[in-house]
């Protein structure tokens, strides 16, 4: 599954992550593989399931 880079960084700035919003912004691809990336999106506690493109 992949997720959109857009979407994890508004959500790290609505909680006031901006400094792990950039870290992200920088690092990661515009889409962002969840098993590959997934070890970093637990770090920054987010809901996978909330995260994904509605299909």
């Amino acid at each position: 599954m992949t997720i959109s880079k857009a979407v994890v960084i508004a959500v790290l700035r609505e909680r006031g992550q901006h400094v792990r919003a950039e870290f992200v912004d920088r690092e990661l691809p515009e889409r962002i593989d969840t098993l590959r990336h997934g070890g970093l999106l637990a770090m920054l506690h987010l809901d996978l399931a909330e995260l994904a493109d509605p299909e």
